[in-house]
């Protein structure tokens, strides 16, 4: 990841969950907060409900790299947490990555 660092502690995920905003689609839940940084932090946090180990590592594998693609077309100086849901397993890459994009661009968070 070129411009991001990742999220690791439990206060910053739940203070996203708290204050952050929020979108949704039927394969994840985007959160987004600005965290005064010139950087963005990203986190993702896929349920054990999803799987055992093998599908969630897969799961936050693929949810990294829409990410990891998409982070230059992403305004500086954000938080942002992926969640992911049920049909992710299943889903495509191209609609993975077209649900990402459009829950930035509802939050204000896409260039």
């Amino acid at each position: 990841m070129k411009f991001s660092v990742s999220l690791k502690s439990n206060n910053d995920f739940r203070r996203l969950y708290a204050k952050g905003k929020c979108a949704s689609s039927h394969n994840m839940v985007l959160y987004c907060r600005p965290n005064r940084l010139r950087l963005n932090r990203v986190g993702i946090t896929v349920s054990a409900k999803l799987g055992k180990a093998v599908v969630r590592n897969r799961v936050r594998r693929r949810l990294r790299e829409v990410y990891r693609l998409n982070e230059d077309k992403l305004s500086p100086g954000y938080d942002i947490v992926l969640v992911a849901r049920g049909r992710v397993k299943t889903a495509l890459f191209r609609d993975l990555e077209t649900d990402f994009l459009s829950l930035c661009q509802e939050l204000g968070i896409a260039k």
